[in-house]
């Protein structure tokens, strides 16, 4: 018999509520969609995986990490790249040689550039907390079915991004939560069909099909990727299109929520 996942990515309040931090337009949708898809077809739902984006305060893409020239605390959606730290335009408080050898390897590894966010998903706050309708939905599930949801936690790391939810942007040195979580991997390989939604399409769920393509392509053709329930942070709307490609062509199948048929 077929054995399915449901892997929700980061479908936590500060994404998909519009009071959250870093609302991501369409998300409050999304969450919809998903909660349906769980109530119809939850009993052939094997195990739902939910990871959860956990910050501190002081992390290497917030702005209490940095301040300008004048000693400023730098703004969100800022751009802050090795060059433009060298130069002085934007100082780090903390760990100076570090970040800017973080950020070279970022660079040289052609990830995502790094990018100033708003506080957000904070460890302990009603941000970093799973959305409520997704909630209810997986509490039903459980009552339902008898499964309880697993959780897995990323980003507790404040030295590196931690987009993908396989492996940090760049591992920290002696953090084995920032290594390849080959374990998790291996997880999901016990599954025959793994369907993927959640927040926000343009990086954390993008960079996680990324890291699966790179770390465990084998994996690559018994993934389903909801497209109707994954939405793109502002202005980053075709960040990650080269990466959508590369999985439609590895065998990865794109699919409407009320269209999967398990």
């Amino acid at each position: 018999m077929k054995k399915t996942a449901l892997l929700l990515i980061d479908a936590q309040f500060d994404f998909c509520d519009p009071k959250g931090a870093l609302f991501v337009p369409g998300a409050e949708m999304d969450v919809e969609r998903i909660a349906r898809l769980i109530a119809l077809e939850g009993e052939k739902i094997d195990c739902i995986f939910v990871t959860l984006d956990t910050h501190k305060v002081l992390d290497i893409a917030h702005p209490l990490f940095w301040e300008d020239a004048n000693g400023n605390t730098v703004a969100p959606f800022t751009l802050i790249t090795a060059a433009n730290v060298k130069s002085g335009k934007w100082t780090p408080r903390y760990e100076r040689d570090y970040v800017i050898q973080y950020l070279e390897t970022l660079e040289a590894e052609g990830e995502f550039k790094h990018f100033i966010w708003p506080e957000h998903c904070l460890i302990g706050s009603k941000g970093a907390a799973l959305d409520d309708t997704i909630m209810e939905a997986l509490l039903a599930w459980t009552h339902r079915t008898g499964r309880d949801y697993k959780a897995v936690i990323k980003g507790t790391n404040p030295l590196t991004e931690h987009f993908g939810v396989f492996r940090a942007q760049v591992p920290v040195a002696n953090a084995p939560e920032t290594e390849l979580d080959r374990p998790f991997l291996n997880d999901l390989a016990a599954f025959d069909q793994i369907l993927i939604a959640g927040e926000a399409r343009s990086h954390c769920v993008a960079t996680s099909i990324n890291q699966i393509l790179k770390y465990a392509p084998e994996l690559a053709p018994k993934l389903t990727i909801l497209t109707d329930c994954s939405s793109n942070v502002t202005n980053f709307e075709d960040i990650a299109d080269p990466i959508y490609e590369e999985a439609e062509q590895k065998g990865m199948t794109f699919l409407k929520a009320n269209a999967v048929q398990l």
